[in-house]
C-alpha cells in the first residue's frame, strides 16, 4: 500500500479496513484523538465510542521531527525498526511486549494493545511509587533481549541476518550519534541555548577535553560494536507499568549494537530520578528505593545473562568442548565485567547530555524553581562526569552506587 500521512479524521476509516482490529471492535462505532507527545510520531487513541475502555494505539511515522516539523526531514523507514523491533523482541519475551494487532511498514504503523492500566515509569517514580517486579521484570528482558540477539546464542549466519536485518537504521544511529555524544558537549544550535547563555557550568562541559575523549571511545564503540539486538533508547518513558506487569514500548531507535547500551540508558534515567527526589522532594524513601533498584537491576541482569550463557552449549562464539570450564567462567566473568563497565560509561553519556542537549528530562528540565533546577543540573553533570571519567576501572556495583551516594 502507498504511504498516506494519517490524521484523527483518516486513521479510522484505514484502520477499519484491518481484520484483526474489526475483530477487536466487533461492530462497535469507532472515534480517535491525538495522544502523542513524543518527539519522532504521531500516537492516537483509537476508541469504541459506547465502550471508551475497548481501545488501542495506533503510532505512525511521519517524514519529519515532529517535535520540530517539517522543516527537519526525518526518514519515516524508522517505524520500519520498531516494527522489526517489537516483533523480534515479542518472540523473544512476549510477557514485556504489548500485543500487536496491526503492523505495516509501508504505512509506517504500527496498532497495538492500549495499556490504560499502566504508567509510564519515569512518571510512576517521580510520584514516589514503588514497583515490586520492576527489577525482576527488566533484568529478564534486557537478559533475555541481550543475550538471545547475541553470538553467544545465534549462529553465524542468523547473526549477520540479524545485523542485516537492522542496521540500516541509520538516521536514528546518526541522531544518537550526535545527540547524545557530541551537540550537547558544545555549542549547537540544538541545545537548550538559554539555559546554556552565560552558564558557568556549560561553559565547563564544553571546554572538559578530559571528558570530551572518553566521550569519543564511548561513542566509537556505539558506532562499531555489533553486540547484540537493542532498543536504543531504553529510558524511563519507554516502559510502561503496574505492581504486576511490564511493558517495553517505542524501539524505534532498535539496531545491533553495544551490550551496554541499553542498560546505561536505564541506569542513567533511574539516576536522574534519584537527583529529582535529592533536589526537590527531599523523600530519603524514594531515594534509597531507586539506588536498591539500580543494585537489583545489575546484579539480577548479570546473574540471568549467565544463566543463560552456561545452558547455551554451541554458538557463533563458542563451540562445546573448546575451553575448559575453567577458562570458559574466567572468560564469562571478564566479558560480563565490560558489559557492565560500558553501562555505565553510556549512562554517563546518557546523563550529561540531558542537561543542555535538544531533549531534556522532566525530572530535571521540568523543575519549575530556577535555582533547584539548576542544583539538580549540577549534580547530574558531576555523578555524569564520575561515570564516564571512571567507567573502565568499575569492578563492583556498590562502586557504582557509591559514586551516586557520595555526589552533592
Amino acid at each position: 500500500m502507498e504511504y498516506k500521512e494519517l490524521d484523527v479524521n483518516s486513521v479510522v476509516p484505514y484502520l477499519k479496513g484491518v481484520e484483526k482490529i474489526m475483530n477487536y471492535f466487533g461492530s462497535d462505532e469507532l472515534e480517535a484523538k491525538e495522544i502523542g507527545d513524543g518527539n519522532l510520531n504521531y500516537v492516537y487513541l483509537l476508541s469504541s465510542v459506547s465502550d471508551s475502555k475497548k481501545a488501542l494505539i495506533a503510532k505512525q511515522a511521519v517524514p519529519y521531527l515532529r517535535c520540530v516539523g517539517e522543516e527537519f526531514a526525518l526518514g519515516r523507514e524508522r517505524m520500519t525498526y520498531e516494527i522489526r523491533a517489537l516483533t523480534k523482541f515479542k518472540e523473544i519475551v512476549p510477557e514485556f511486549v504489548p500485543e500487536l494487532y496491526h503492523v505495516s511498514e509501508d504505512m509506517s504503523i504500527v496498532v497495538m494493545q492500549y495499556l490504560d492500566s499502566h504508567i509510564i515509569l519515569r512518571n510512576g517514580l517521580t510520584t514516589k511509587q514503588k514497583y515490586p517486579n520492576l527489577s525482576e521484570h527488566i533484568s529478564t528482558y534486557l537478559a533475555s533481549t541481550l543475550f538471545k540477539t547475541s553470538s553467544l546464542y545465534l549462529d553465524s549466519s542468523q547473526k549477520r541476518q540479524l545485523i542485516d536485518e537492522f542496521n540500516s537504521n541509520t538516521e536514528l544511529c546518526k541522531l544518537t550519534e550526535d545527540f547524545v555524544f557530541t551537540s550537547a558537549f558544545m555549542e549547537d544550535e540544538t541545545n537548550d541555548n538559554e539555559n546554556v547563555k552565560n552558564n558557568p557550568h556549560a561553559k565547563k562541559l564544553f571546554a572538559d577535553m578530559e571528558f570530551k575523549e572518553k566521550v569519543l571511545g564511548l561513542k566509537y564503540k556505539f558506532m562499531t560494536n555489533s553486540d547484540a539486538l537493542i532498543h536504543g533508547d531504553l529510558h524511563t518513558g519507554s516502559i510502561m507499568l503496574n505492581s504486576d506487569e511490564t511493558y517495553v514500548i517505542d524501539p524505534e531507535f532498535a539496531f545491533v549494537g553495544p551490550f551496554g547500551f541499553d542498560i546505561g540508558a536505564l541506569i542513567a534515567n533511574l539516576v536522574n530520578n534519584y537527583i529529582h527526589h535529592t533536589v526537590v522532594t527531599k523523600e530519603v524513601n524514594s531515594m534509597n528505593y531507586i539506588l536498591q533498584t539500580i543494585k537489583e537491576v545489575l546484579e539480577l541482569f548479570e546473574e540471568k545473562f549467565l544463566k543463560l550463557w552456561n545452558e547455551q552449549k554451541d554458538s557463533a562464539l563458542f563451540r562445546d568442548g573448546f575451553v575448559d570450564e575453567d577458562t570458559a567462567r574466567a572468560f564469562k566473568s571478564k566479558f560480563l565485567k565490560q558489559i557492565l563497565q560500558d553501562s555505565i560509561g553510556y549512562a554517563g553519556c546518557k546523563m550529561a547530555r540531558r542537561v543542555f542537549g535538544v531533549a531534556g528530562v522532566a525530572e530535571i528540565r521540568g523543575i519549575e524553581d530556577k535555582a533547584l533546577r539548576r542544583d539538580a543540573e549540577v549534580l547530574a553533570l558531576e555523578i555524569s562526569r564520575e561515570f564516564v571519567m571512571k567507567y573502565e576501572n568499575i569492578n563492583t556495583i556498590d562502586e557504582i552506587l557509591e559514586i551516586i551516594k557520595s555526589a552533592g
